[in-house]
């Protein structure tokens, strides 16, 4: 089948003119059946949305990973790449800004290193990271992503998490699934802390509880498998949606830290809420996730924590 003979229509997302080998007598049919009729495997059918964040994700995740092949480079010089790590940065951002204004031109947008930028439309708002686990990107560590979320009227309606360094894509629509690589995801199916791996943010110099911290960390040890911190909240979010990691919670973190991963979260079946179990951590800028007997113990363990 050529590429020229897909017409954007129908409830599949295309509609497609006879191929080489139709199944029937009509002129056009359904792509899906098509492809089935010619011997290929359908790739997933990403709704115009998804398309356009997928797109900009790629195009800035390009850039950002030959700077990580520079940044490698750059480990042993003195000054080290710092501003350059910087400058990546804002041209991701910037790169993201572009593309996505480009195709969904007057909707607002906020990014971590420009702030919020007001569009004619009031009602759609891209809350953007363009690099998430910058610490990460610096010392040349692989787990670094891109995130894309966006608002509807105050919701998130869809969200992308994209690492250029393992070239690992995970997006969600609200009320489609999530999906990494094409692949459906959901969260893990374990019941008991002994039994899971819980990732969590520490506070580092100049930012966060450090006693707290240390107080939930310690209660968690003693009841966890084991106890990750990966220092990309964009990712460990993704991670919980996959099932790699049974849960997650992390404090002092911004809206575009969370809002892509929230969605990946509850569209893979998950549970989540700020770490006092209230129900809107973009506000509170805490997030406690897991599963629905996972995020009840860790919630359960913080409150412990929290009386220490």
């Amino acid at each position: 089948m050529s590429p020229e003979s897909i017409i954007p229509v129908c409830d599949h997302g295309f509609r497609v003119r006879r191929c080489a080998a139709p199944r029937n007598d009509s002129e056009e049919f359904c792509a899906l059946d098509a492809m089935a009729a010619c011997g290929q495997t359908p790739a997933m059918l990403h709704s115009a949305l998804l398309n356009v964040m997928i797109a900009a994700a790629r195009k800035a995740g390009r850039a950002l990973k030959r700077d990580f092949g520079e940044v490698e480079k750059l480990q042993v010089s003195l000054k080290g790449p710092a501003n350059f790590v910087s400058a990546a940065d804002r041209r991701a951002e910037e790169t993201l800004f572009a593309e996505l204004s480009k195709a969904r031109p007057g909707y607002g947008f906020i990014g971590e290193e420009g702030g919020a930028r007001a569009g004619a439309d009031k009602t759609h708002t891209w809350i953007v990271d363009p690099l998430d686990g910058t610490t990460n990107f610096l010392h040349g560590i692989p787990q670094f992503a891109i995130s894309i979320a966006l608002s509807r009227e105050g919701n998130v309606v869809a969200g992308l998490v994209y690492n250029p360094a393992t070239d690992e894509m995970f997006i969600a629509e609200r009320g489609k699934g999530a999906f990494l690589n094409e692949q459906r995801i959901r969260v893990a199916a374990r019941k008991h802390l002994s039994d899971s791996v819980i990732a969590c943010g520490l506070p580092h110099i100049g930012r966060g509880d450090i006693k707290l911290a240390a107080r939930e960390t310690n209660l968690m040890q003693e009841q966890v498998a084991g106890l990750r911190r990966f220092g990309s909240a964009a990712l460990d979010l993704a991670w919980v949606a996959s099932g790699r990691l049974d849960g997650y919670w992390e404090r002092n973190l911004s809206p575009w830290d969370m809002a892509a991963g929230m969605i990946l979260v509850r569209e893979a079946g998950g549970y989540l809420s700020d770490c006092d179990g209230g129900s809107d951590p973009l506000v509170k800028g805490d997030i406690a996730a897991g599963n629905e007997a996972i995020h009840k113990e860790i919630l359960r363990v913080l409150k412990a924590a929290g009386k220490g």
